[in-house]
């Protein structure tokens, strides 16, 4: 349940997006907001993107609201969405409610802040210091790891994602397609031990340019 008027673009993590959407617009005024989704299915895709897009750029004199629904959002939509979610118009806040974390980009997710509305919050926490890592500490993780599930993986890479907000790590647009890419190959099957060297290797070689 959401018990506040949300005032700035955010991404709200919730366990039910109907629920959610109730509890939400009842804090708005009915002629601010604007519901985008897909009335057919649970996908957000690049349809419901040129919407909200379309929709972002007709001019309001006080503030509109655009709250876009989806338990899953197709990359394509959300790379088409990119652009005017970072600068957005004048007037224009985002809200995207959504079922799971690892559905929306990182590209996205690193950029606009977020907030849970979930009884409990499924997160595997990792005891690494991302400004410290070095190759030791990377095999170690790895060997301890190396028969972990695709489940767990990709909680790992959103735990690895919320240690670099959280360290304030600056990285760059390829490092974040990385973590794109990770949840990709986990969702495609891929081994998670191979996924996960990966990840960690790229933020090796980050430090060690720095």
């Amino acid at each position: 349940m959401i018990d506040k008027k949300i005032e700035s673009s955010h991404i709200l993590i919730v366990a039910d997006i109907n629920e959610a959407l109730t509890s939400l617009v009842h804090y708005y005024p009915k002629h601010t907001i604007r519901i985008i989704r897909n009335e057919e299915k649970d996908d957000f895709l690049l349809a419901q993107a040129t919407a909200a897009i379309k929709e972002a750029y007709i001019s309001s004199n006080e503030k509109k609201y655009i709250i876009l629904c989806g338990n899953t959002f197709r990359n394509e939509a959300q790379n088409s969405l990119l652009k005017v979610l970072e600068e957005p118009p004048s007037n224009i806040v985002f809200i995207i409610i959504t079922n799971s974390k690892s559905s929306i980009l990182p590209t996205i997710f690193s950029r606009i802040p977020h907030k849970y509305f979930k009884t409990t919050l499924p997160k595997v926490e990792i005891d690494i210091d991302l400004n410290k890592l070095d190759l030791k500490e990377v095999y170690t993780f790895l060997k301890e790891n190396q028969r972990i599930s695709k489940i767990d993986a990709k909680k790992i890479v959103e735990s690895i994602l919320f240690k670099v907000n959280s360290q304030k790590i600056k990285l760059t647009q390829n490092e974040l397609d990385i973590f794109s890419k990770s949840i990709k190959l986990l969702e495609l099957n891929s081994r998670p031990i191979n996924v996960l060297t990966t990840l960690f290797l790229t933020l090796l070689n980050r430090k060690k340019i720095i």
